[in-house]
C-alpha cells in the first residue's frame, strides 16, 4: 500500500530536499514547493495528506498561507506541522490558533521529524475511521453536541463544525469523561503523547480555538483555575 502524500512548503533548498530525503526514506510521496503561492495550488489540485508549513517565507508568509490553506475545502482538515527558525512563542501561538496541529523549531532531527509525521497522520487514519471499523463505534454525546470518531464529524445543535485534528482530539478526551477536570500535561499526553515538547501555552491556545468554533455551545468547555479544563457534565 502506498504511504500518504506530504507537501513540503520551505524556501530553503537544502533544508527542503533534506526534510524530501528522509521522508523519502520512509516511503512517503513528497511534493515541494518553494513558496505559499506555488503550495496552495497544489494544496487545491493535489490534497495532500499532510503539509509541512515554513513561516518565514517570501511572499505569502507561512501564517497567511495556513489561513488560506484553511480555507480549501478538502485541507480543513488535512494536519499542518509549522517550522520556524525564530522559536518564539508568539509564531508558535498564532499558528495554533489559524488551525496548525504541530509545530517544530529548526534546527530539528530528521527523526523526530518522521515520528511527528506519524503521528499527525496516524492521528488522522484513527479519526478517519481506518481504525473504526463501525462508523457508529464509539459516538461520544453530550447534550445536543455529537462527536463521531470513526466518520471524524463533530456537530452542535445539528450544525456540523470542522476541528482540527488536534481540536478533535481534546474534544473527544473530554467527551469521554464529562465533569472530569483533564491537566494540560494530560491533556498533552493524551493527544500528542509522553515526552511531548508542547508548552501549556500551546494547550490554552487550542482550548481558545475550540471554544471559538463550539459559538454558544463553547461554556462547554469549562476551565478549572490552576489545573485545566473539563468538560461540563449534562447528565
Amino acid at each position: 500500500m502506498a504511504k500518504p502524500c506530504i507537501l513540503i512548503i520551505e524556501d530553503d533548498a537544502e533544508i527542503r530536499e533534506l526534510v524530501s530525503y528522509n521522508l523519502g526514506r520512509e516511503g512517503y510521496i513528497i511534493l515541494q514547493a518553494a513558496s505559499a503561492e506555488e503550495g496552495l495550488a497544489l494544496c487545491a489540485a493535489t490534497p495532500p495528506a499532510l503539509v509541512l508549513l515554513d513561516i518565514m517565507l517570501p511572499g505569502i508568509d507561512g501564517l497567511e498561507a495556513l489561513r488560506r490553506i484553511r480555507a480549501i475545502p478538502a485541507m480543513a482538515s488535512v494536519p499542518v506541522i509549522m517550522t520556524t527558525a525564530k522559536g518564539e512563542d508568539a509564531d508558535v501561538v498564532a499558528g495554533l490558533e489559524l488551525g496548525a496541529d504541530d509545530y517544530m523549531t529548526k534546527p530539528f532531527s530528521p527523526r523526530v521529524l518522521v515520528a511527528r509525521v506519524r503521528t499527525a497522520l496516524r492521528r488522522t487514519a484513527e479519526g478517519s475511521g481506518k481504525a473504526h471499523p463501525k462508523n457508529n463505534e464509539g459516538i461520544l454525546r453530550s447534550g445536543d453536541m455529537i462527536l463521531d470518531p470513526g466518520r471524524h464529524e463533530f456537530s452542535a445543535g445539528g450544525t456540523r463544525i470542522e476541528l482540527s485534528a488536534t481540536e478533535f482530539a481534546i474534544l473527544a478526551l473530554l467527551l469521554k469523561s464529562p465533569g472530569r477536570v483533564f491537566s494540560r500535561e494530560r491533556i498533552i499526553d493524551s493527544v500528542k503523547g509522553t515526552d511531548y515538547p508542547v508548552t501549556d501555552r500551546a494547550v490554552d491556545v487550542h482550548i481558545v480555538s475550540l471554544r471559538k468554533k463550539l459559538g454558544g455551545h463553547s461554556g462547554a468547555v469549562e476551565t478549572v483555575r490552576g489545573i485545566g479544563y473539563r468538560l461540563k457534565d449534562e447528565s
